[in-house]
């Protein structure tokens, strides 16, 4: 059994290594059936000092290696026989290092020769072939599939790497650095080799290697003190043409984080990779990024807008990561969060300057909402910096990410832009070429600004989702407005009794003619009229007030989502709605209008229990008029906020909103809102469409894709009126379109459709769609999700027919996750339907997955970790599935850790 070994982690028991590696010199001779490794490490002990001293002392070496056959050792130029070392199937140890040398162990070379199979590495990690090309992917522990190494983030080393292979099938060989020197294989005339050295120390995560029949866009970069780096991107032939917005991206990258953080690239030469079979977005190996093919390519005929946002995050994110992660790296991996959930804040704070930032902060809200909240009250629940793990790629999560981004922008938002600058420099200063914490972290900010963040520390330290509690009440005759305060936490896994946070409350007040009062707090003495401020709640229970308040006001609370809290304030509808008209803060106008329509919601569910007819609200109805007459009238506004504005809360974020979620009630009722806003702003949704569908040159500058957002968008709704002539202009639009995106929304609008007509016209798309782009891996991952996110009955068996479709693998993750994975996690309708056959079919997959990839197939299992969120009897059907799983006798550690932690 693979789970017999599955063993906890614990941050407390951190030691640091008896050695460390000073160079690391690898030589790989990649042929079609094997790979063979030699690699020749230097050794030297650990100078430490008091009872890491005493553990530092031992004689004994243990290196991390697994899934390889082990050649020979040789050390200090000896080879060691069987009897010199012990073998296992996760270590490699030679307990007497002294005897064997004659000397102390205190410096010497260990050479290590190892044999792969790449071409059957379906776990993705270590050396593995995707289609005709090797690469690696080593974070967090792949590197211990390559060879015997310490594979810990706190060993950092200089790596020089020689790559032999056959020069006609693999003629560009690539690792990390700069290329030092290449030539023919001595011998034999069709191989030759390339060697690489990266002068900067790392670990060995960092470690990347790519031989394949490769193309490149070439570029340069002038950096802010005049050095020329070469760019190179790097994909097969036919995917040249996908590569000019991530270049375009990553200089914008490069220069922004020369501008903003004064971050300059080191190297002379920096590499992206495209690579169809990849489990994560991409990886920031040193001076040679490897991506997943959907995060570097992008075409208007083959990408949507979303898409192409994507690529401009994700290349500036594992660009940023040269300096986040890479210079200033991990001492274990409990501090993850130190270089993911700042460069998520690094690339979230590069997106929103390269477009709209309110709309970038809604986005990245909905998904902490959607989420990361849903993670934090499930049996995953985790800190930003987990106590504990039993397989560490089970905590590449939102809660290390995202959250950890949250716990990020809430130190720039109490120290301030120049305090928080002067923190990120000496942080890099201080710690350049280091492995350390995000204590670390903590105290160069603490340091840089001379502000205490002690209680702060608590985000690093206490799982869940805070709770703040507010109340206010109004005195006319001392003109007061007292706003009370509670904070608290719900318990998570192994932790309960949670301490106040440090909670950076940021606010407003707004009269009723929608003008802001300055805020002032009683006692204070500065004169300034600060119409926004920030507040520090730090106690279970605190009260503000706020005085020279001139009449009773409207709060705006939490402005820019200033703390990943749960909110609760009792807002009338009307103010609601008030908010949504006047707040001058972006995010909240959209917080509004989600709370509006969330409060109808609740409504029609609770008529729909009562057995009466639904009904719209008023006010909503109300709301969308005045948003869709203000867009009509206005055509300048910010299209994109208008479209977040007019867009109903997702189905899953209604179920993560909801106490216990009614899976029926919340599809019907969302669908019955939906149908009548657009039947009753028919004509104002024909308008905006036809406003937005003139024949721009296709551009993916924010305005433009803002206006295909709101175009697309206004489409959906007029094909949700039934109207036979929309739904045959929708078709139209899907026929005649210049760009993916506007294909694919018309596409996605048909599918979903129950009418008659759109139905035939669905099919007919589908069909003429696939026969057009079924030579496009990216394009298809589209269509499969686009028919495994469809709302209507049958879905599953749509699903599980497209199992046996040619162009779907189960050993490509983006397949995967394009099928399998949004049915689980989007299409609630149909996955939770009552049978108990979604569940049923996720665990069969998993169980599947499993024996070739146990990280994607951990992953699947996250819907079935939502248990509790439903009624008893959805419970016991995915209880069932669970422990059916866990019964499983060869189960990895990745799946073994999931289900152990939710089954009850």
């Amino acid at each position: 059994m693979k789970n017999a070994q599955a063993r906890t982690t614990y941050l407390k028991d951190y030691l640091p290594p008896n050695f460390l590696i000073e160079t690391t010199e690898l030589d790989f001779d990649l042929y079609e059936d094997c790979a063979t490794v030699v690699a020749k490490l230097l050794f030297v002990r650990n100078e430490l000092t008091g009872e890491e001293a005493k553990q530092s002392a031992s004689d004994t070496l243990v290196l991390n290696g697994q899934d390889q056959v082990l050649e020979e050792l040789i050390l200090e130029g000896k080879k060691l026989e069987p009897g010199d070392y012990l073998l296992d199937d996760e270590t490699l140890t030679i307990p007497a290092l002294a005897s064997l040398l004659g000397r102390a162990a205190d410096r010497f070379t260990l050479q290590i020769r190892t044999r792969l199979e790449p071409q059957n590495n379906t776990a993705l990690e270590g050396l593995y072939k995707s289609r005709k090309m090797f690469c690696t992917q080593c974070e967090a522990e792949g590197f211990r599939r390559i060879t015997y190494y310490l594979d810990r983030p706190d060993v950092m080393s200089r790596f020089t790497t020689t790559i032999r292979a056959d020069a006609e099938k693999y003629p560009v060989l690539l690792s990390n650095g700069n290329m030092i020197a290449s030539g023919k294989e001595e011998g034999d005339a069709n191989r030759h080799w390339v060697s690489w050295e990266d002068p900067f120390k790392k670990p060995s995560y960092l470690f990347a290697l790519v031989a394949g029949d490769l193309v490149s866009l070439d570029d340069t970069f002038i950096t802010a003190s005049g050095r020329e780096i070469a760019l190179r991107i790097f994909v097969e032939e036919k995917d040249l043409d996908k590569c000019d917005h991530a270049m375009r991206s990553l200089k914008n990258s490069m220069r922004w984080d020369e501008e903003k953080f004064g971050r300059e690239y080191d190297l002379d030469i920096f590499m992206i990779v495209a690579v169809d079979d990849f489990n994560m977005g991409a990886m920031e190996n040193k001076g040679l990024n490897i991506f997943n093919t959907s995060c570097v390519l992008a075409n208007p005929h083959t990408t949507t807008d979303f898409a192409f946002q994507r690529v401009e995050a994700v290349v500036a994110h594992e660009y940023f990561h040269n300096w986040s992660g890479n210079r200033v790296t991990c001492r274990d991996w409990f501090q993850l969060s130190l270089k993911e959930g700042f460069t998520v804040f690094r690339d979230s704070e590069f997106s929103a300057d390269m477009g709209s930032r309110t709309v970038k902060r809604v986005e990245d809200v909905n998904l902490l909402k959607t989420v990361q909240f849903a993670e934090d009250a499930g049996p995953m629940a985790h800190s930003v910096r987990p106590d504990s793990y039993m397989e560490i790629s089970n905590f590449y999560t939102v809660t290390i990410y995202e959250k950890g981004s949250e716990v990020v922008r809430m130190i720039s938002l109490l120290l301030g832009p120049e305090k928080f600058r002067a923190g990120t420099d000496l942080y890099f200063e201080r710690h350049d070429g280091q492995a350390v914490t995000t204590e670390d972290f903590v105290k160069a900010m603490e340091d840089a600004s001379g502000i205490d963040l002690t209680q702060f520390r608590r985000w690093y330290t206490q799982a869940g989702t805070p709770v703040l509690s507010i109340e206010s009440r109004y005195d006319a005759d001392k003109r007061q407005w007292v706003l009370s305060v509670q904070q608290s936490c719900p318990d998570t896994p192994g932790q309960s009794n949670k301490l106040p946070f440090t909670i950076p409350l940021r606010m407003g007040l707004l009269r009723s003619d929608g003008s802001e009062i300055p805020l002032r707090l009683a006692g204070e003495t500065d004169k300034e009229n600060k119409l926004d401020r920030v507040l520090e709640v730090t106690e279970r229970s605190q009260e503000f007030v706020f005085t020279d308040v001139d009449e009773a006001p409207v709060p705006s609370l939490l402005r820019g989502f200033s703390a990943p809290v749960r909110l609760n304030y009792d807002y009338a509808p009307e103010d609601l709605l008030f908010l949504m008209v006047n707040d001058s803060d972006g995010f909240n106008r959209w917080n509004a209008a989600q709370l509006l329509a969330i409060d109808s919601l609740d409504k029609l569910q609770a008529a729909r229990s009562a057995g009466d007819a639904l009904q719209t609200p008023a006010l909503l109805e109300k709301a969308f008029a005045k948003v869709l007459d203000s867009v009509i009238s206005n055509p300048e506004q910010d299209k994109a906020m208008i479209a977040h504005l007019l867009t109903l809360p997702t189905e899953s974020f209604l179920i993560e909103q909801a106490t216990l979620a009614d899976v029926e009630a919340i599809h019907e009722t969302r669908e019955f809102m939906a149908n009548e806003i657009a039947r009753i702003h028919h004509d104002k949704f024909a308008t905006i469409y036809k406003d937005n569908d003139a024949n721009w040159e296709f551009k993916v500058d924010a305005k433009s894709v803002a206006r295909r957002a709101l175009k697309n968008l206004a489409l959906s709704y007029l094909v949700r009126s039934d109207d036979e002539d929309w739904i045959q202009r929708c078709y139209w639009q899907f026929e005649g379109a210049s760009n993916m995106t506007d294909q694919m929304a018309a596409l996605r609008c048909l599918v979903n459709s129950a009418h008659p007509v759109a139905r035939e016209l669905a099919e007919k798309a589908l069909t003429e769609f696939y026969d057009a782009w079924q030579h496009e891996a990216l394009v298809v991952d589209q269509w499969l999700i686009v028919q495994a996110t469809c709302s209507l009955p049958g879905t599953l068996g749509k699903v599980k027919s497209l199992l046996e479709h040619p162009d779907f693998e189960i050993r490509n993750p983006n397949k995967v996750r394009s099928l399998i994975g949004v049915f689980g996690a989007q299409n609630h309708i149909n996955f939770h339907q009552r049978d108990g056959a979604g569940y049923e079919f996720l665990a069969d997959q998993a169980l599947v997955l499993d024996k070739l990839n146990p990280q994607i197939a951990s992953r699947l299992l996250t819907p079935l970790t939502r248990w509790k969120k439903y009624d008893s009897e959805r419970q016991a059907l995915m209880q069932v599935q669970l422990r059916r799983i866990k019964a499983d006798p060869g189960l990895s550690k990745e799946v073994f850790e999931v289900v152990e932690k939710s089954v009850v």
